[in-house]
């Protein structure tokens, strides 16, 4: 299981989540096509010379400022059964990318990945860290007589995750609680059947 990461404390880390806060902020606000060195430094309120010398480009100030989320201290759910830790957890994807308060940085984000190949890597990253803290969903789901042995636990955080995903990006319908709640459970009946 993951855990949180440590760095270094002090002036320089405190710059360096400033200019990173400042990145996802300007690409929440204008998207990656539109992001600059110059506008994050200027958010940031650092010299652009420093960004410039540490992160070379707005990609790279994209791609690190992705990975900030595999510093966090998020938790995959647990509570109590292989469906409703699904439903938890593709409802809280719906969460992130309907809601208008919080949507812009998590689809901007997705929309990054596509037009930059270091933002692409560090998306993948971020999604490896997050199914490595799912691994207790499937072990406990195992545990509980939900899941055969051996069941791929990325697998069924892909399976329930996908049709979410599919539904934003790909064919655009509405996304829902109930859409949620549904794939969560057909994705643990699969389970239970050892489909995964």
């Amino acid at each position: 299981m993951a855990t949180e990461k440590t760095r270094p404390g002090g002036r320089t880390e405190r710059t360096r989540l400033a200019v990173l806060q400042a990145t996802l902020d300007e690409l929440a606000e204008r998207g990656y096509a539109a992001l600059t060195v110059e506008a994050v430094a200027e958010r940031a309120g650092i010299h652009k010379t420093t960004l410039y010398r540490r992160w070379r480009n707005a990609e790279g100030l994209v791609a690190e400022a992705l990975l900030l989320g595999t510093e966090q201290d998020w938790k995959a759910p647990d509570t109590g059964t292989l469906e409703g830790d699904l439903a938890s957890l593709t409802r809280e994807l719906v969460h992130w990318f309907t809601n208008p308060a919080v949507s812009a940085l998590p689809t901007a984000s997705v929309s990054a990945g596509f037009q930059s190949e270091q933002a692409a890597d560090a998306l993948r990253v971020f999604y490896a860290d997050r199914h490595e803290r799912c691994v207790d969903i499937v072990a406990r789901a195992v545990d509980r007589g939900e899941a055969p042995d051996g069941t791929d636990p990325v697998d069924v955080v892909r399976a329930a995750c996908a049709p979410i995903f599919y539904r934003l990006f790909v064919s655009r319908e509405p996304v829902t609680d109930a859409i949620a709640d549904a794939v969560a459970r057909s994705t643990a009946i699969a389970v239970k059947a050892g489909a995964y």
